[in-house]
This record gives C-alpha cells, sequence and structure tokens, in this order.
C-alpha cells in the first residue's frame, strides 16, 4: 500500500486526517481521507499499489467499464450520457476553435465519446488500462484502443485536444501525467480534465457516504484551490472553467443508496437541484468540473 508522508500534489507536510470511508462498490473496506492544509486537496491513504488496485475495479456495478443498464441509476446514467456527449464535443470544438482535428482520450473506458468525435470527423486516439474494456471499445464502435503505458510513447505535440473524463483521480503517476499531456499538446493545445469537486453542496449533505470519493479508487479528491496548483506546479495556464450539471444527481443518487441502504430518487433529486442553483452564482461549487488548460505562452 502506499502511505502518504507529504501531499502528492505541492510535497508540504502539513497533511491531516479528515475522516474513514467505506468502497461501496467492491470490497466494502474502509479507507481513510486526508486533506492537505496547504493546497487544500484530498487524497486516500493507504491506497493499493498500481499492481494491486486492479481488483477494486472488478464489479459489474462499475459503469466505465461494464457499460451496465442494469438497475435505475445506470439506465438514468445511460440516457444523460448522450446529451452529455454532445456537450463535451461542442466544449473541445469551442476551446480549441476547430471542428475537427486530432484528439487524444485518456482512460476512454468503453469508447463513447471517442466515437461521438469520430462521428464529427476527428482523428480520435484512446488509451485504456482494463483489458476487458478494451475489447467493448472494439465491440461497440470498432475503435482501437491502446494500453494507458503507451501515452509515454506517444509523439510528443500531436494533439490538439486531449481529454480525461474523471480519470485523474485515478492515476498514480499525478505529477508524470501532467507533464506528459503538456509535452502531448500541439502550439493551440488544450488539455480538458475533469474532476469530482468536494466543495459541492452535495459533499456537504452526505459528506464520507459521497458516492464521488470512491475509495480506493479515487486517489485523490480535488477542490478548485488544489487543481490550480496543480497546474501551476506544471505551467499550465487553467483558460476556462465548465460544470457537468447532471452529476449532481447521479452522484446524489448513490449516495443516498450508501447513507441509507435505499433508493430515493425524490430526495437526491432534491439535492441535487440545491448543489446546482449554489453553482449557478459560483461554477467552482458544482459537483463536477471541467477544468481547460493550455500550456503557458500557448
Amino acid at each position: 500500500m502506499i502511505v502518504y508522508n507529504s501531499c502528492p500534489c505541492c510535497g508540504q507536510k502539513n497533511i491531516i486526517f479528515l475522516f474513514s470511508t467505506e468502497d461501496y462498490t467492491v470490497s466494502h473496506k474502509q479507507f481513510e481521507i486526508w486533506e492537505c492544509e496547504n493546497c487544500n486537496l484530498r487524497f486516500t491513504q493507504n491506497v493499493p499499489l498500481p499492481n494491486e488496485i486492479g481488483s477494486y475495479y472488478q464489479s459489474e456495478n462499475y459503469i466505465s467499464h461494464s457499460d451496465t443498464k442494469e438497475g435505475f441509476v445506470n439506465q438514468l446514467y445511460h440516457k444523460v450520457r448522450n446529451r452529455t456527449l454532445i456537450q463535451k464535443r461542442k466544449w473541445v470544438q469551442a476551446a480549441i476553435g476547430k471542428s475537427y482535428g486530432n484528439i487524444l482520450d485518456v482512460g476512454c473506458g468503453t469508447g463513447a465519446f471517442l466515437n461521438t468525435m469520430k462521428n464529427s470527423g476527428w482523428n480520435v486516439s484512446g488509451l485504456e488500462p482494463d483489458e476487458g474494456t478494451r475489447k467493448k471499445a472494439q465491440d461497440l464502435y470498432k475503435l482501437k484502443i491502446e494500453p494507458t503505458g503507451r501515452l509515454f510513447s506517444l509523439l510528443a505535440e500531436s494533439y490538439d485536444a486531449i481529454t480525461m473524463w474523471h480519470v485523474l483521480e485515478h492515476v498514480h503517476e499525478l505529477h508524470e501525467y501532467i507533464a506528459r499531456l503538456k509535452k502531448l499538446l500541439n502550439t493551440n493545445g488544450k488539455n480538458f480534465i475533469a474532476v469530482p469537486n468536494f466543495t459541492c453542496y452535495d459533499e456537504k449533505v452526505y459528506k464520507e457516504c459521497w458516492a464521488a470519493y470512491d475509495v480506493p479508487r479515487h486517489l485523490y479528491h480535488f477542490s478548485p484551490a488544489s487543481m490550480k496548483k496543480l497546474l501551476s506546479i506544471h505551467k499550465m495556464k487553467l483558460d476556462s472553467i465548465k460544470r457537468m450539471w447532471y452529476d449532481s444527481f447521479y452522484v446524489s443518487m448513490l449516495s443516498e443508496q450508501y447513507k441509507t441502504g435505499k433508493s430515493n430518487a425524490v430526495k437526491a433529486g432534491l439535492v441535487g437541484v440545491l448543489s446546482n442553483l449554489k453553482a449557478m452564482s459560483d461554477k467552482e461549487k458544482c459537483s463536477s468540473v471541467v477544468y481547460i488548460a493550455s500550456a503557458e505562452g500557448n
């Protein structure tokens, strides 16, 4: 296991224990959440090593790998996904000012987003660590997805856009990834990094039962302050932040199950609405946010 004696983001040693929470999806083990008092990153303590964590992803309930439609929450996820895929495409095109180009999706899952971009004329590349998930991408969309280790052998300055949709929080090599993503961008390229945001209202309601903690698969738990610090360390410029409105509802529905042991779509929906209302005046309070960044000087 990995024991942090300093912050995995900024390296400072003023880190404190906050609480323990459960892996509700696979193992039902308890894991500790700690926080850095310097940069405001939260992180999972005592996490499995890279060669040990694979078993924590082996569940039919883990939707990005299984693509399951079993259960109300997963059915809702698929209905909403079609709309969010289009929104993501529009964000990419608007941010780089091009209707097509070269795009890399890191941690692409079963390939739904890449398929959307391919159908819009983009040259697509995808990386995914799980072999079974790569096969599903081939079966579903005829996409040839490479193992994630290929990231460090790709040609520099090759991509107009690099996306990580709820992936960075899973990556053991945090700084190595950000540094590599920066090198892979071309002159006007952009990184799109979507992560959960623990400063949102739904986290305040569900606390240790907040589904977006998702221990131990989520190694890091970002706030806007900690993400800005991470980008600044690597001389990346934050161009804009986008809200992911639907995530508050999906996360609240899962969180309600974790907290009470049963579904309550009405209550979870109300929490999602309140969370989004608070985020309307401050996008940095949204349940999930997308950070669009470029290399400084670009």
